[in-house]
């Protein structure tokens, strides 16, 4: 099977068991919510994070009332989703740049937004993608793994992973793909135990399946 045809499989399988929609998991009404959510998202579940911003979105209604925000007062507040003294820092400070630098305005560039505090590719990514519809590819945990189980990638750092995918995936399916990945991962596909056995693509997988890499 050529690569063209395998990532075709890929594709095609994915799109039959996952009908793409843009979907969410993080709750959020405004664009800074959705940046602040998935920064508190890092090493935390999307449950989680939902159940705290649930809380931390009423607390902190605006940009502006996060920028005010004491650090101790938001440690407490985001404590349950770990890493919570950079998380909470990070919160502060970009809730501040936003307003000092941009006017209380999400920019879209990913350079400017890989320059707020705690903001790495992947969060930038999802902002992209859902406030912005701009085409990018979000590599999370589910992405990292199941993109080399499927062949898609021999890289573990995430941003090197992030450019193998927009190599290897037309731009039409970039979001879509990461959407689709999660709900695999979530489904099927799981860490540390994959239910191999309910898979719908046994073929094309390298991990589990007898398909070559790319």
């Amino acid at each position: 099977m050529t690569k063209k045809a395998r990532i075709k499989g890929i594709l095609a399988a994915l799109d039959a068991r996952y009908p793409f929609e843009d979907k969410c998991y993080l709750n959020y009404s405004a664009p800074h919510e959705l940046l602040i959510a998935t920064i508190l998202s890092a090493q935390c579940t999307d449950e989680r994070v939902n159940i705290v911003t649930a809380e931390l979105f009423a607390k902190y209604p605006s940009l502006e009332a996060f920028a005010q925000a004491t650090l101790p007062e938001m440690e407490a507040a985001v404590r349950s989703t770990g890493f919570y003294r950079n998380k909470a820092k990070n919160i502060i400070a970009a809730a501040g740049q936003l307003l000092s630098e941009f006017g209380g305005e999400m920019p879209s560039k990913i350079e400017d937004l890989t320059r707020l505090p705690g903001v790495g590719r992947k969060t930038a990514n999802v902002v992209r993608n859902h406030i912005f519809q701009i085409p990018a590819v979000v590599v999370d945990t589910h992405v990292k793994r199941i993109s080399a189980h499927l062949g898609l990638t021999k890289n573990s750092d995430p941003v090197k992973i992030e450019f193998d995918l927009m190599d290897a995936l037309p731009q039409s399916h970039w979001i879509r793909y990461n959407h689709q990945i999660i709900a695999f991962g979530r489904e099927i596909c799981k860490a540390p135990r994959p239910k191999c056995q309910d898979c719908f693509m046994p073929e094309l997988c390298v991990t589990k399946g007898a398909a070559p890499a790319l």
